[in-house]
């Protein structure tokens, strides 16, 4: 396999990168703004079918191409976005309850 050959991949991953961002990143702000959210139901399900939407488009247009190994690449790139968001996120909660009075 040539570098050549090997672009498409990479650039399904960056793009699975991007997925997961918009994904988890946007539940993060959903889950956020829930508390004070006027109808908190609304809020969730606008926001998780406009993420599916996204997500569904992006991985769509990769599946387009009919190669199996882009689509794996996104999906490993959204993969890797969840660990990184759940590790963050642990870490801040550490943080927040070593901090506790």
């Amino acid at each position: 396999m040539t570098p050549l050959d090997a672009l498409p991949i990479v650039l399904a991953l960056i793009a699975g990168l991007g997925l997961g961002v918009i994904y988890f990143g946007g539940l993060w702000l959903t889950v956020r703004r829930l508390p004070s959210a006027g109808s908190p139901a609304a809020l969730a399900t606008a926001s998780l079918f406009g993420r599916l939407a996204i997500v569904a488009a992006g991985l769509y247009a990769i599946a387009l191409a009919k190669r199996w190994e882009l689509l794996v690449a996104a999906m490993a790139g959204m993969l890797v976005v969840r660990f990184l968001f759940i590790r963050k996120l642990r870490a801040e909660q550490r943080e927040t309850i070593d901090h506790a009075p």
